[in-house]
């Protein structure tokens, strides 16, 4: 065959694809996946040669192919397929972002954290007097004013966030945010004003950024138009952060959504404006720390191998400074600054309020080891609070250690998202200060890799732990009162993507992933069923925490095995 006429068949093919069931049927003889993606907790798999890794003949990777053969029965691909037709995905794309957002909306009709619950109420309190110190004190008091009742401790792009949306709040209804006189506000308008900026600050970042980051790997890994919309699906759909900012009340999608950027430029080969945007991330929320080190590493080993970079380190130390001085700077226009005793006195506050060592190993019960060790063994009791900040720094450096040196010696872009999921997870289960919220730091690039790397294998493992992360949020959501939320968000999230049907190759993985199941459900009935005894009334916390914790650091070992298999897998 001619080259064009050929050329003019593989284009035919791409756009076909989903909605012709012969060359599914040939696509699923033709091609096999490998078994050895998903060994639970064995690293010694056989990696595939850059050979195996060519095109066929329609111009995209067979095995990526085979895995659409296979979603190809899900009710979301099944709903997709009604756009099969189209010369493009555009439609599609954005009919699954208006239903991502309809689903957001939903479960904001919900309630919230601290609803109904004084003196101090709950987050959504806390992020509602934000906007009320910022809109009517100076900058200088931000990060001082009445620390007692919630004083911010978030660094100074979330105080403009919050100024930014009490500006304009205030314009609709000025006793919303009146300075103190407004504290527990219910006002039924003030909770649909206060989901409405959780929503546009998820489509002015987080969703822009998952958009982006698909539509690069869905290219560069040369998959199924279609598959567009399915991995966007996959990632908009996670059920934790929509239930966590949408539900509880954060905006936990503005921070993941600049690491999201970042992560999506830094892989283009824009290390500078990844790294602008990683600084926002951080200048946002503290707790992108968790990708810190990992990000670093990996920018610091594409400055020194091959050969020494100086121009490109320079840059990126540039950069990052610059975009740090341009978020504080205006913490200091205002009138008695104090000369530099005062921007000293002031940035030390900030830092202080940033990182409040002061409150312990973790809050509240979060499935982390320390908090899971108290169960049975009283840290607090044996060590004071210096020593126990050393021992969790030593071990969440233990645990992250072996991802960074990899991260720094092979800097390829097929092993950073691997890398940046270790060092979150290593961090939840590790480092100080852990509250259960923060299980959408590890999620995110997990959750990722169902773009990134769509072996049913791999996909088994990723829906399991999101499953598993949601059981953990359960003693926080139950309180919140956004139980009928929590089951529902999950059953659709499994149901769109027929999840409960992908399970791993190996006996081991089965075991777990169906026990920890098994285990999540009768800890549910039992919960529903059987009140807790009154000499352990946190007996199904603890059991919680437990479970979860055990599974995230099998989670952890497996993140571990796969690192190490994309580390032997020839890509640049």
């Amino acid at each position: 065959m001619a080259p064009k006429k050929q050329a003019a068949k593989n284009d035919e093919n791409k756009e076909e694809f989903m909605g012709n069931e012969d060359l599914q049927q040939k696509l699923r003889g033709k091609t096999e996946l490998s078994p050895s993606s998903s060994n639970l907790l064995s690293p010694s798999t056989t990696p595939k040669s850059s050979g195996e890794k060519s095109l066929d003949a329609d111009g995209s990777n067979g095995q990526n192919n085979a895995v659409l053969a296979e979603l190809s029965n899900s009710p979301l691909s099944v709903f997709l397929g009604t756009f099969k037709e189209a010369k493009t995905q555009w439609v599609a794309r954005q009919v699954i972002i208006m239903i991502s957002i309809l689903y957001r909306l939903g479960v904001g009709l919900g309630e919230y954290s601290g609803f109904g619950n004084p003196p101090m109420f709950g987050d959504f309190e806390a992020q509602r007097h934000w906007m009320e110190i910022t809109l009517h004190l100076t900058r200088n008091n931000w990060y001082w004013y009445d620390l007692q009742y919630w004083g911010l401790d978030y660094p100074p792009l979330t105080a403009y966030h919050s100024w930014l949306f009490g500006y304009f709040g205030s314009k609709i209804n000025s006793s919303w945010f009146e300075l103190d006189t407004s504290r527990g506000c219910e006002d039924p308008d003030l909770k649909s004003y206060m989901r409405l900026t959780v929503v546009l600050s998820e489509l002015a970042v987080y969703i822009p950024a998952v958009s982006m980051f698909v539509r690069w790997k869905v290219k560069s890994l040369r998959l199924s138009p279609l598959y567009h919309s399915i991995a966007s699906a996959a990632i908009l759909f996670q059920p934790a952060l929509i239930i966590i900012d949408h539900g509880h009340f954060q905006y936990n999608c503005v921070m993941l959504g600049f690491t999201l950027l970042a992560i999506t430029n830094i892989l283009q080969d824009r290390l500078v404006v990844g790294s602008i945007f990683f600084v926002l991330s951080l200048s946002f929320k503290q707790m992108a720390l968790y990708y810190s080190l990992p990000i670093f590493a990996y920018l610091l080993g594409l400055c020194i191998f091959p050969r020494l970079n100086l121009l490109r380190f320079i840059s990126l130390g540039v950069s990052v400074v610059l975009t740090f001085s341009v978020v504080i700077f205006p913490m200091f226009l205002y009138r008695g600054v104090g000369g530099f005793s005062g921007i000293f006195t002031q940035l030390q506050q900030i830092f202080i309020r940033i990182f409040p060592l002061q409150r312990g190993l973790w809050e509240d019960k979060v499935s982390n080891v320390w908090c899971t060790m108290n169960t049975i063994v009283k840290l607090r009791l044996m060590f004071n609070s210096s020593e126990l900040q050393r021992i969790s720094a030593i071990c969440t450096i233990l645990a992250i250690l072996p991802a960074l040196v990899i991260l720094f010696l092979h800097p390829r872009k097929n092993i950073l998202i691997w890398g940046l999921s270790v060092s979150a997870w290593g961090f939840f289960l590790f480092s100080y200060q852990v509250h259960e919220k923060t299980v959408l730091l590890p999620l995110l690039p997990v959750t990722l890799q169902l773009a990134d790397n769509p072996s049913a294998n791999v996909q088994s493992h990723i829906y399991w732990i999101n499953n598993v992360a949601m059981f953990s949020l359960w003693p926080l959501l139950k309180r919140d009162g956004l139980v009928m939320q929590y089951f529902v968000i999950i059953f659709l999230w499994n149901w769109l993507m027929e999840s409960f049907s992908k399970l791993p190759d190996t006996l081991f993985g089965k075991l777990i992933i169906l026990s920890s199941y098994s285990a999540i459900v009768l800890l549910h009935i039992f919960e529903m069923f059987v009140p807790a005894p009154g000499q352990y009334p946190d007996i199904y916390v603890l059991a919680n925490i437990t479970l979860c914790c055990g599974c995230f650091g099998l989670f952890l070992i497996w993140n571990y095995s796969q690192l190490l298999q994309a580390v032997k897998t020839k890509t640049a």
